[in-house]
């Protein structure tokens, strides 16, 4: 891309072609955030989501500082910091997505046809997550020491990517459907643990501490892109809003069983894996009650 603009430079002839360029792109850039932001004023729910996932995302970067002063945590700390997670996930999953579905589902009128769909959603959220996770290579933060393998920076960003889409999903189509229930405070405080986990990994690879640091806040903030397909779900859904939030329920579910819980349940962790999964379903238990 570099050669592409110095060549048009050296010839003052495509200067022009290029300017103009830039300015058709200035000006379609200008005209979609313009659309985007009329669109959220008339959906008022639908920017909440999207505030949300932002939030949520943004505690990733939050998590890292740590590894400015810390570096990686303890390796007695990983097992119930994933186990953390991965509760607060599951918890997340059941209060703020499923039990709200479910609660359609009822009101419906005709619980056989949408609890049948509703079930189909979940399992089709699972099988999507499933895969994306088949079809695009990855490697997983949790082992890189223990491996001894030292994958390319790109496969542990895809594996990130693919940990925080369904996050974002989840939060913006519960905070957009108004059945947050504390979701969007809950994933937050789970991302905090889990940004660092995510920085100490980038300097297993030998990022610098402030590169690792920024790197782990630029993976959190896909959690936004999810969660604008999450909104733009459950606005669009209508009566399909259950779909859509068991929908992203099985994706989560995917998550904590594929991914979190066997990386804090390895040999030897069983016990403090299982403590920080009870205690972060605890958090999140409390957090709905509250919220």
């Amino acid at each position: 891309m570099s050669q592409i603009v110095i060549r048009h430079y050296a010839q003052p002839a495509a200067r022009r072609h290029l300017w103009l360029g830039l300015m058709m792109l200035a000006i379609a850039v200008i005209f979609g955030v313009e659309q985007a932001a009329h669109w959220l004023n008339k959906h008022p729910m639908a920017a909440q989501g999207l505030q949300a996932s932002l939030f949520a995302g943004l505690a990733t970067g939050l998590g890292a500082i740590p590894v400015l002063f810390l570096r990686r945590p303890q390796e007695a700390l990983m097992a119930p910091l994933l186990g953390l997670a991965g509760g607060m996930m599951l918890a997340a999953s059941l209060f703020s997505l499923l039990v709200p579905a479910v609660g359609m589902v009822v009101d419906s009128g005709a619980p056989w046809a949408f609890g049948s769909a509703t079930a189909l959603a979940l399992l089709a959220g699972a099988a999507a997550m499933h895969g994306m996770d088949r079809r695009m290579p990855h490697a997983h933060v949790e082992t890189l020491e223990e491996s001894g393998m030292q994958p390319h920076v790109g496969l542990v960003v895809v594996a990130i990517a693919l940990h925080n889409i369904p996050e974002g999903l989840a939060v913006g189509v519960a905070a957009a459907a108004g059945a947050d229930h504390g979701m969007s405070l809950g994933i937050a405080l789970q991302n905090i643990p889990e940004g660092w986990i995510v920085a100490s990994a980038m300097m297993a690879l030998g990022a610098t501490p402030g590169r690792a640091a920024l790197m782990a806040l630029a993976t959190g903030l896909v959690e936004p892109l999810g969660g604008m397909l999450g909104v733009v779900a459950s606005t669009l859904a209508g009566v399909a809003l259950p779909m859509a939030l068991a929908g992203a329920a099985g994706a989560m579910l995917w998550v904590v069983s594929h991914e979190l819980i066997p990386a804090s349940h390895r040999p030897g962790r069983e016990a403090a894996g299982t403590a920080g999964l009870v205690t972060g379903f605890a958090i999140m238990a409390l957090l709905a009650s509250l919220l």
